[in-house]
């Protein structure tokens, strides 16, 4: 630049200063310009408004309505009688693998019978108005492939593929006081978004369960369950779960289950159904300040075992009532969270080293976790994840044997198929079947064993109708579905 500067003619200089002379005059005027002043900087409450429609604009096609339906009692039936009637509700969803699996409350998808899930409209960032009016969208069939009640997560799929996923935060890094954004469909509205802070990183709730949930004064509201609460790097920090109201609105008071827990329970719900964990032959509870001074313990915060099974694999490790877990693998184990979230990722044969306090003594000790108890979970792991496929149903099952009779001692009916979980190529969307439900028959014909059960399947034509007798928790159902 300096060396074309030299070579330009004389009316080119005179030009250029004109130039420069006009900007300056622009941006500050005369004096601005005589003064060498830098122009004004950008205006920082735009600059935060622009960045808040950036992030919007990328999370909102990651998140999506859900809508179920099924049937449940009505209110107000009067006379005593139990009224039952088709029932529909909405919630929301955040997706979280590009495959085509969705993230929910499990209360979202309680006693469904279908679940529809309807994916954004793209967003055009040049049509303001598309904000005034609802996008029509993509409305998909979802099947449920995996709940768990405990932790009050549910894991969706829908046939597609390519989806925008969202990725999962480091819940360790969360503070009280950083800015996050409730998405969801509060009241059926949906692609809504309100902004609030992390009002509190871990609250209780139940001192004696184990989990904890992000406050924020985001505004949250019936409709909202199941959506995402993102952070300013557009990253999933929790499932908006519920709140606290007298009203029934938003009072302030949300809470979310943290992406610690998703990020253990969501991959172990797509390939299980159902939380899948080993057994150590332990109890916790969380310690307070009266247990800690009841019992003269080294701290009045964290976790205290208050049961060891005999036999278990905690017993061979040397481990007692009363000892005060504070380590895990070399990670500090301040609370029952802590201790719940590490445990639900080991698997059986995994060694974990334990530090513990023994009346004000620093011990270590290995614990071997176990085969699960869960019946369940150990008759996943007989699957053969190739062998035991219905694909017609995009089911894994095993038929029910002298193993699995003993595991399920109380079926009423000794034979048929056992649902254990979710294959990736599924078939049918709109099947309601969970793990754990027993086929005995298909269209009135019994069935007895898993060949049984793929030989009348494939025998079906496409779009036949089904009728599944199946047995789930102790009571016998229909379940009826067309096949696609």
């Amino acid at each position: 630049m300096m060396s074309e500067a030299r070579s330009a003619r004389p009316g080119s200089i005179a030009i250029l200063r004109a130039t420069v002379l006009l900007s300056a005059i622009a941006v500050g005027g005369p004096r601005a310009a005589a003064a060498g002043q830098a122009p004004p900087a950008v205006d920082p409450l735009k600059g935060l408004n622009q960045s808040v429609e950036s992030l919007i604009q990328r999370i909102s096609p990651s998140v999506v309505q859900v809508a179920v339906s099924g049937y449940g009692p009505v209110e107000g039936a009067g006379d005593g009688d139990v009224v039952i009637d088709r029932q529909r509700s909405l919630g929301s969803g955040v997706i979280v693998d590009p495959d085509g699996y969705i993230v929910t409350n499990a209360h979202v998808v309680t006693g469904a019978r279908r679940v529809q899930v309807t994916l954004p409209s793209p967003s055009s960032a040049d049509s303001p108005i598309r904000s005034l009016v609802s996008g029509r969208g993509r409305t998909l069939d979802a099947r449920v492939v995996g709940v768990a009640t405990e932790v009050d997560l549910a894991v969706l799929k829908v046939e597609s593929t390519g989806l925008p996923a969202l990725p999962l935060a480091d819940y360790d890094t969360l503070r009280q006081g950083e800015i996050v954004f409730a998405f969801g469909s509060p009241e059926g509205l949906r692609n809504s978004v309100t902004m609030g802070v992390v009002s509190a990183v871990a609250r209780q709730p139940d001192e004696d369960s184990p989990m904890v949930y992000i406050q924020t004064d985001a505004p949250i509201n019936p409709g909202n369950s199941g959506g995402p609460l993102v952070n300013v790097a557009g990253e999933l920090v929790g499932i908006n779960t519920f709140i606290l109201s007298e009203s029934g609105g938003s009072q302030g008071l949300g809470f979310a289950v943290p992406s610690a827990m998703v990020a253990v329970a969501w991959p172990q719900l797509r390939t299980y159904g159902h939380l899948h964990r080993g057994e150590m032959g332990l109890d916790l509870q969380s310690i307070t300040p009266e247990l800690a001074l009841a019992l003269g313990l080294p701290r009045d915060y964290g976790v205290i075992i208050s049961d060891v099974r005999p036999g278990s694999p905690a017993a061979a490790a040397g481990l007692r009532v009363q000892d005060v877990i504070v380590t895990l693998d070399g990670k500090p184990i301040d609370s029952f969270f802590a201790m719940f979230c590490e445990s639900y990722a080991r698997a059986p044969g995994d060694r974990l080293a334990l530090g513990i306090l023994r009346e004000r003594r620093a011990l270590s000790t290995q614990v071997v976790v176990g085969a699960p108890v869960d019946r369940l979970d150990q008759l996943v792991d007989e699957l053969d994840p190739q062998k035991n496929v219905i694909r017609r149903l995009g089911i894994l099952a095993l038929s029910v044997d002298g193993k699995v009779s003993e595991l399920m001692p109380d079926l009423r009916v000794p034979f048929g198929v056992v649902i254990l979980g979710w294959a990736e190529a599924g078939r049918s969307a709109d099947v309601p079947l969970a793990a754990g439900d027993v086929i005995h028959a298909v269209n009135g014909t019994a069935i007895t064993t898993f060949l049984e059960l793929d030989a009348a399947m494939n025998g079906l034509a496409p779009h036949s109708p089904v009728a599944l007798q199946i047995e789930r928790e102790g009571r016998l159902l229909f379940v009826a579905f067309a096949l696609e």
